[in-house]
């Protein structure tokens, strides 16, 4: 072997035998991507498909889009708040392998609205503004270019503006809350003559002229349960029964954390036998709404809280990020780690509210002790702030789009102009230095089909072929629908069982899917190996 063969070698075993979690230290911390300068529309709502399109959307009343709808299409709404005849689109489908964008027609107004996937993989998206706020529209994925929206108005029992989506084990989505609405109710519904139900602790939570309860942040706990957090605190909620299972201490200081206060949240990674943790970070503490009407822009919180919900006795540990963020968005990755990226250092969500963007995104490692849970990423030099996103992608990047804190398209004159850009964030695990490390998944293909409870033989490479089979594992992701700081049904799974055999030229994994709809609901999911936290690309998987 030659020298430099030898030191190769050296370098690589070196890798193997550090441990699992501080193998990433080593990279680069991320880097940052112009995936497009213009592609029509601000980013306010993305949706990953399973065809690995992205459906982005703003709202039509902003004025004329920069992008056309095509042969001549014109949407005519006698409602529309803004243009009644428009030619252009306000949604766009992003085609991640080619990275080009397709103008779609959507009619009625999608203003902060909501949605979620259906487990045969279309989009349902609800609620919006005006003649949109009782509408409901889908958007199944093709592999071809003749895919479009489509229309049920009204689809709707109550109007459903800044609502929350979420997907329930037997298939139906529920629809929680939304701008003077403290109720629920389902879709699709079991008699045409099923109402909304009231849910008391919307009410509860409501801050009087502020609200700082829309968007709630919305969980299915593997009791089949909600987890439904607004303002400051949350309760279980069995939506069979109608009743509340438990109420959860209000967060230590008080503070308000969802809209428009905005702070996010995650469902952390679910591992069997391991308890359910949910993690709230970020947001703007009380008065920072009405504050900034007024011009003056409070500091946004720095701080975290973590609870196990499933604990007898549930309690909130707080934890103190790096710096203070309001409307930041965090991203489960494949490694099971959390991005979180985007927002603003002073005053909260709203038209021209936020100021002193967050350009430099955070990674959080729940797995690691307290004090050393938070590593600083590169910056961005592109601000994201209201009406901003970003999702992952089955490549492991994370897709980051938005910006429009005003009231209409506004590139001019403004301090921060309406952002039409995409840009893509590359986590440190897709570095070139670990590309002899990264796993690449040989079989199953992707779209393969299982149910749960089932053994399930993952067959994988690794380039350098050396593994170290204690630091290997099998994640799921559900891609969920970003909007306004909060993903809806954004869910990770590590899948238990994990014995590493070699086969071959490769290796196996042997794992057990999961349990029931209540760990995850039937859909699609992105799978993953990881392999020293560097995960192989994803490849789509459906569980039914």
């Amino acid at each position: 072997m030659t020298p430099p063969l030898l030191i190769l070698s050296f370098f690589l075993l070196l890798l193997l035998l550090l441990p699992h979690r501080n193998i990433l230290s080593l990279a680069a911390d991320g880097k940052w991507d112009l995936l497009h300068s213009n592609i029509g529309v601000s980013a306010m709502h993305m949706q990953l498909l399973n065809t690995d399109r992205v459906v982005i959307f703003d709202r039509t009343d902003f004025g004329r889009s920069n992008i056309s709808l095509p042969d001549g299409k014109c949407r005519s709404d006698p409602k529309d708040a803004a243009l009644t005849e428009d030619c252009t689109a306000h949604s766009v489908e992003y085609d991640v392998a080619s990275n080009s964008v397709r103008p779609l027609m959507v009619l009625t107004d999608t203003w902060c609205s909501s949605g979620a996937v259906m487990a045969d993989g279309t989009l349902l998206q609800t609620g919006g503004y005006n003649d949109g706020d009782h509408a409901i529209r889908t958007f199944t994925p093709c592999s071809s270019n003749n895919c479009d929206w489509r229309e049920i108005n009204p689809g709707l029992t109550q109007r459903r503006w800044y609502a929350t989506n979420q997907i329930l084990p037997d298939g139906r989505q529920i629809i929680i809350g939304g701008r003077r609405q403290f109720n629920y109710e389902f879709y699709p519904k079991k008699t045409m003559a099923e109402k909304s139900y009231n849910l008391p602790f919307l009410v509860q939570t409501n801050d009087p002229k502020i609200e700082n309860n829309l968007y709630p942040f919305v969980f299915l706990n593997v009791d089949g349960n909600l987890f439904i957090f607004a303002n400051n605190r949350a309760i279980l909620f069995d939506y069979v029964n109608g009743t509340v299972v438990r109420n959860y201490p209000i967060i230590p200081g008080g503070d308000p954390r969802s809209y428009p206060s905005s702070g996010s949240a995650v469902l952390l990674p679910l591992k069997n036998n391991v308890g359910v943790e949910v993690l709230v970070c970020g947001g703007a503490p009380k008065g920072a709404y009405a504050s900034a009407i007024n011009g003056n822009f409070t500091a946004a919180l720095d701080t975290c809280a973590r609870i196990r919900i499933d604990d007898p006795n549930p309690q909130w540990v707080m934890e103190t990020m790096p710096s203070a963020r309001v409307m930041g968005d965090m991203v489960l990755l494949p490694n099971g780690n959390v991005l979180i990226i985007n927002g603003a250092g002073l005053g909260t969500a709203g038209w021209e509210s936020g100021r002193d963007p967050v350009l430099s995104p955070v990674i959080y490692r729940p797995d690691n002790p307290i004090g050393s849970r938070f590593e600083v990423q590169n910056p961005s030099s592109i601000p994201r702030l209201y009406h901003s996103t970003a999702l992952l992608l089955r490549d492991g990047r994370v897709l980051v789009g938005g910006s429009n804190p005003h009231i209409y398209y506004n590139f001019t004159g403004v301090q921060y102009p309406t952002d039409l850009t995409l840009e893509a964030f590359s986590p440190s695990y897709l570095a070139s230095n670990f590309a002899n490390l990264r796993p690449h998944i040989v079989s199953p293909v992707s779209h393969f089909r299982f149910g749960y409870r089932q053994q399930l033989a993952i067959r994988f490479a690794i380039p350098s072929g050396m593994i170290n089979a204690t630091s290997v594992m099998v994640t799921m992701v559900a891609p969920p629908f970003t909007t306004h700081s909060f993903s809806m049904n954004q869910r990770l799974l590590v899948l238990s069982g994990g014995n590493v055999t070699a086969i071959g030229n490769g290796y196996q994994i042997r794992v057990v899917t999961p349990d029931s709809g209540n760990f995850a609901p039937a859909g699609y999911y992105l799978m993953f190996v990881v392999h020293q936290d560097i995960p192989s690309e994803g490849i789509w998987v459906h569980i039914n």
